[in-house]
């Protein structure tokens, strides 16, 4: 209830502006520091593919609907509106591995972009996109390219001391905990997500007779927990509430335990993805049904005055 009482509105641009900040440090000294195994043109590719698709689908939204382009007003609107194709974009260069390619790379990052124009619902009087884009694209991409896998867990401190190794996800868990709290006002997603993941590993261990230990210790992960700081808790596309934003991550942890138990790969992405979707068709129902009654009650009382008026 405290929470409640003193919960602000996410500071949306600047909870943007520091995660890009976040991401393109952490680029930098994973292809220079880290051991990332990706070509080093990786993320230029990516990051112009998701700036093409931004634009290209806001001048369209502007031809259509007689508008302005958000980005117009100088470099500092440009930089602004860019930034989420930035973020996008560097999260799939960063969590692909395509090997030299970068076609499949150019194809996540189209579709994570024009997820958000294609996939979106009214929440709050405001159309807004329900999956999560980098997440869709990657997602989408692992669906459609056999060959293509993510970014092995080790190559995010492949070059790292032991003592590094464990520095590197400590300040990402605090990052990403003052990011989720201070701007973006997710944490109690992460929250759901890690106490289920916890719920999940023990049902399969003790019901599938799945290695507790072994279940657990992907959460320890790089990987992992780039996703439970910066993926799962996106701003846009996650829930309000607490209550909600906690029963969010969870269902999303339970999915993933579900997936994993029959033996399907990269569970966490698909899990995400599956979560989203079933919120964005839940609250598309939920506005048809309301719409539908608002109807109802307009033709109610335009017969009523009809009659009053005979």
């Amino acid at each position: 209830m405290t929470f409640k009482a003193n919960w602000q509105p996410p500071d949306r641009l600047g909870g943007l502006r520091r995660f890009a900040i976040a991401i393109t440090v952490f680029n930098i000294l994973g292809h220079t520091v880290f051991g990332f195994e990706q070509p080093w043109a990786t993320p230029f590719v990516s990051v112009g593919t998701a700036y093409f698709f931004e634009i290209v689908f806001e001048l369209l939204d502007c031809y259509i609907h007689g508008h302005k382009p958000r980005f117009a007003g100088g470099w500092r609107s440009l930089i602004d509106f860019l930034l989420s194709a930035h973020i996008t974009g560097m999260a799939v260069a960063m969590l692909l591995y395509a090997n030299a390619r970068f076609m499949p790379v150019v194809f996540a990052g189209a579709v994570a972009i024009s997820s958000k124009m294609l996939f979106r619902v009214t929440v709050e009087g405001r159309a807004r996109h329900f999956l999560n884009p980098s997440n869709f694209g990657i997602a989408t991409t692992l669906l459609l390219f056999p060959s293509v896998g993510i970014a092995a867990p080790y190559h995010f401190t492949e070059n790292l001391s032991p003592a590094a190794s464990w520095i590197v996800p400590a300040i990402i868990v605090v990052s990403g905990s003052f990011l989720n709290i201070r701007f973006t006002k997710r944490i109690f997603v992460a929250v759901g997500w890690v106490t289920a993941f916890f719920v999940q590993a023990v049902i399969r261990h003790y019901v599938l007779g799945h290695s507790l230990s072994g279940a657990l210790l992907p959460l320890t992960g790089v990987t992992l927990v780039l996703f439970t700081f910066y993926m799962v808790t996106d701003p846009a596309t996650t829930p309000f509430t607490p209550r909600s934003q906690f029963v969010f991550g969870a269902s999303v942890a339970l999915v993933y335990g579900l997936l994993v138990s029959l033996h399907v790969v990269f569970g966490f992405f698909f899990a995400l993805a599956t979560v989203s979707l079933v919120r964005g068709v839940t609250l598309y129902a939920q506005n048809y049904v309301k719409a539908t009654a608002d109807q109802r009650v307009a033709a109610q009382g335009a017969l009523v005055v009809a009659r009053e008026k005979a």
